[in-house]
């Protein structure tokens, strides 16, 4: 059955109207309440004083005979800041569960200002579709009286304004793509033929001249840090220190001092002063390479240091101002890290201001015989000074058995298993057998859903929402916060199935809106 649903601000006129005899009208809310549409939720959002409209409401609730009238209060630096009404009301609409195909909206145009007026109606027409109503004011009888009217006009974002958008975006497109590429000296060390690979690098050469955060995501051996440090060569900052750091290396009653620094004395240990990573990297770029790893106490250090350009350096009590740009990189899911409470959301926004996915190297497999050929030049370079070493080749053969594996380890996996080759062949062609005996056969993670015992107390309900939940969260990954490419994906007629799907597990999960 669908509910009627009444969502608005609550205006001056709506407060006079409870504090005075109703001389000068219901208000517009009351007005709304007493017309012909029953409404089975009335949800009033607020700015003012909280008593006040707490008093309003419960004189509404009387004077209209509605009952459970919801309010909610929103805290506004100020009511004409279009960006803070939009982000209040989207923030309070969400957690409502909206948009729900079991509600039916309404969206009260005429209390508030200006600016939350103009955000009803952006919102109606695009996420949260809604009626919108408004009161004309009427004098009847000596006394003014205000008249519900329904909002009508033929304005749709997605059929008027996108595609003439997307049609101009198109052809900046395709004038870009005409223009030959330039070659980019910072990135010529990571080999490719890939489309998928140019794709990345085009990305991290446009990031590379802006003075923001990067973050690079992709699984282990899929050249992370060469990446950064192409980013850094390329950017305004190459001549000045590079610094790479492994958070997951350092342990985590170090990590603080590492990074930030610390005054003699400080803690245990502390046997002299430290400047830590970000002063030596003063000017230039920290690399923070699997930033996943990084506890809580030291992410809000780190936030701390982006927002504010400042650290604290233990046992001092003094800020110390720092100019340094952040490249992180992480092989984790950092999504679901957020969405599981051990990495700190406002942390993920300040870093993914440029985002880059790197893709496995089962997804660029022309690129492994040109990658191939260059790990071999590199063995024979670095090995050309050791007693006896012959200058290795590998045959077809056994580039044919290197092409069909998966390379769970990408990159890195691969090097390393030419590398045992080229040290175990006897002859200057590494030859089939040669690599066959290089290769490393690890068995991979499985949860094995399907062999789990079924005894007493099995949750079957828990074991598919949690399955559920990890394929819509991938899928939401995958589409860069998209709901509508998500639920493609997941092969969904409609966005508003995953919509449910989501708020049924009660999942948190970052939308992407534009």
């Amino acid at each position: 059955m669908i509910k009627k649903w009444l969502v608005s601000w609550v205006g001056e006129s709506d407060h006079k109207a409870s504090e005075t005899d109703q001389s000068d009208g219901d208000g517009p809310i009351a007005n709304a309440l007493l017309s012909s549409t029953h409404y089975d939720r009335v949800f009033l959002l607020t700015n003012y004083p909280h008593q006040r409209s707490v008093e309003y409401c419960s004189w509404l609730e009387k004077y209209t005979k509605y009952s459970e009238i919801d309010l909610q209060d929103v805290e506004l630096s100020s009511p004409t800041n279009y960006a803070e009404i939009y982000q209040a009301v989207s923030k309070v609409l969400t957690s409502l569960k909206l948009p729900n195909e079991k509600v039916e909206l309404t969206f009260h145009l005429s209390p508030g200002t200006p600016a939350m007026v103009a955000i009803w109606i952006m919102l109606a027409k695009t996420r949260f579709p809604a009626t919108l109503i408004q009161s004309s004011r009427k004098n009847k009888s000596g006394k003014p009286k205000y008249e519900i009217e329904t909002v009508d006009f033929k304005f749709d974002l997605a059929s008027d304004f996108l595609p003439e958008f997307l049609q101009r975006s198109a052809a900046r497109i395709e004038r870009l793509a005409s223009t030959p590429a330039i070659a980019v000296p910072e990135f010529s060390k990571i080999v490719h033929t890939s489309q998928v690979m140019q794709h990345q690098i085009d990305l991290a050469r446009r990031i590379a001249v802006h003075n923001v955060p990067v973050l690079i995501l992709g699984e282990t051996g899929t050249g992370k840090e060469l990446f950064a440090e192409a980013i850094a060569k390329a950017s305004l900052r190459k001549d000045k220190p590079f610094i790479a750091v492994n958070c997951g290396a350092i342990s985590k009653e170090l990590i603080n001092s590492e990074l930030f620094g610390h005054k003699k004395g400080s803690f245990t240990g502390a046997d002299a002063d430290r400047k830590g990573h970000f002063r030596e990297a003063s000017g230039g770029t920290l690399f923070l390479d699997e930033i996943g790893d990084l506890p809580l106490n030291a992410q809000v250090r780190l936030l701390r240091a982006i927002q504010q350009k400042e650290i604290t350096p233990l046992g001092e009590t003094k800020p110390v101002k720092v100019d340094v740009r952040i490249i992180a990189a992480t092989h984790r899911d950092l999504i679901s890290e957020v969405a599981n409470g051990t990495f700190r959301e406002d942390l993920f926004h300040r870093l993914a201001v440029g985002i880059l996915n790197l893709p496995p190297l089962r997804d660029r497999t022309e690129d492994i015989s040109l990658l191939v050929d260059y790990c071999l030049d590199q063995i024979n370079e670095d090995s050309k000074d050791q007693p006896e070493w012959q200058n290795k080749k590998i045959s077809q053969n056994a580039k044919n058995i290197i092409l069909i594996q998966p390379w769970p380890g990408n990159v890195r996996e691969l090097y390393h298993a030419l590398l045992r080759a080229a040290i175990w062949s006897r002859q200057e062609e590494i030859s089939e057998s040669d690599i066959r005996n290089s290769l490393l056969s690890i068995p991979q993670k499985t949860d094995n859903i399907l062999g789990q015992s079924i005894e007493k107390g099995f949750d079957l309900e828990g074991l598919l929402n949690k399955v559920e939940s990890h394929y819509i969260q991938e899928a939401m990954y995958k589409a860069h916060g998209k709901k509508k490419l998500a639920a493609e994906i997941l092969g969904f007629t409609h966005y508003q199935t995953l919509s449910n799907r989501i708020a049924k597990l009660g999942l948190t999960i970052e939308e992407n809106n534009e």
